[in-house]
């Protein structure tokens, strides 16, 4: 079959461009063969990374039709089928990462999600190694709870995707934070506390991450960067309180307002996040034009009716409060 990709072109400081290459192709290439076919027979001056060409090494990552994948993992036949296309023959997109500064065609500069990486220690503390007698052994329980986030091979499809990072230059990105959560459950570990003070500063760490799902998504070792930001967030959550920071506050605030009354009260959730129930004067006066642009145009709510399954929401939360709080008690007891 006769297939254009149409491959974005960039030498570093320059403007980019679109240049397309038809070719013949099995429906089963993947389009990592497929580059290197263009490469080999049409154009040896395009550039892109490879390596091992069994999803293991994570060389390859790049934008194939707008999402971040391993060119040696999708195939034409799927993309196809996958996004359909209006042209005939049809057309597959390629790019370079995301949030990443482009070097030459399609290989970026990664020093950034490298050293990001670096930033939260991804590796188990020197102290708690120093075992003189014998090796440190852990249970097979130990040892599967690392075992999705161990997955993860640094590809960068994650980074490249992340819409947090691209706003917020100051956050790590989800494969750091995967990775992070990889330490904290690892009961080798003895630097847990400081470890989630860190991930607690600001927008850097965890509250720098605004739940988009991109990362799940495109992860192709399915590792769910996510999910493990949620796990370190509701672990940090574990003994703090309100008053700890205003990122604290809105995880608190949101949980107790829909355990109340089904679903949030607008009114006090702003009072209670950003006022800090009335103790911060500041937060309080940053409220006042959004209250009075809100009571002039008739939108400001005077009451609040509870849902009617407000039961049934708050016995679903405190039944998964009450299987962390085991999970956490378990947890502790397991660790030397």
């Amino acid at each position: 079959m006769q297939v254009v990709f149409k491959v974005v072109r960039q030498d570093q400081g320059s403007a980019s461009r679109v240049q397309s290459y038809p070719l013949d192709v099995e429906a089963s290439s993947t389009i990592l063969d497929c580059l290197n076919q263009i490469k080999w027979e049409h154009d040896g001056t395009l550039a892109f990374r490879k390596n091992c060409r069994n999803t293991i090494c994570g060389s390859c990552s790049m934008r194939v039709n707008g999402r971040s994948v391993l060119a040696c993992k999708e195939n034409v036949g799927s993309e196809i089928a996958r996004f359909g296309s209006n042209f005939e023959p049809p057309e597959i997109a390629i790019a370079p990462m995301g949030n990443m500064p482009v070097i030459k065609d399609l290989v970026v500069d990664m020093q950034g999600f490298w050293s990001n990486l670096k930033a939260v220690d991804p590796y188990v503390s020197t102290a708690a190694r120093q075992v003189p007698e014998r090796e440190f052994l852990q249970t097979p329980e130990e040892r599967s709870q690392l075992d999705q986030t161990g997955n993860c091979i640094l590809c960068g499809a994650c980074y490249s995707e992340c819409n947090a990072r691209e706003v917020n230059p100051e956050f790590v990105g989800p494969h750091a934070l995967a990775k992070a959560y990889r330490m904290v459950a690892d009961n080798r570990d003895d630097q847990t506390e400081a470890r989630l003070d860190r991930y607690n500063q600001g927008t850097a760490g965890v509250w720098g991450c605004t739940r988009c799902y991109f990362c799940n998504s495109v992860c192709p070792m399915e590792v769910a960067p996510m999910d493990q930001i949620g796990k370190l967030k509701n672990e940090i959550l574990v003994g703090k309180t309100g008053q700890e920071s205003r990122s604290i506050r809105h995880r608190k605030t949101l949980i107790h307002l829909v355990k109340q009354g089904g679903w949030i009260d607008e009114r006090q959730f702003g009072l209670q996040v950003v006022a800090n129930g009335l103790r911060d004067l500041k937060g309080l006066w940053s409220l006042a034009p959004l209250g009075l642009k809100m009571i002039s145009r008739r939108k400001f709510p005077m009451h609040f009716e509870p849902s009617a399954g407000t039961q049934e929401v708050r016995s679903l939360i405190e039944s998964v409060q009450a299987f962390e709080a085991q999970s956490n008690r378990s947890k502790k007891t397991a660790q030397p």
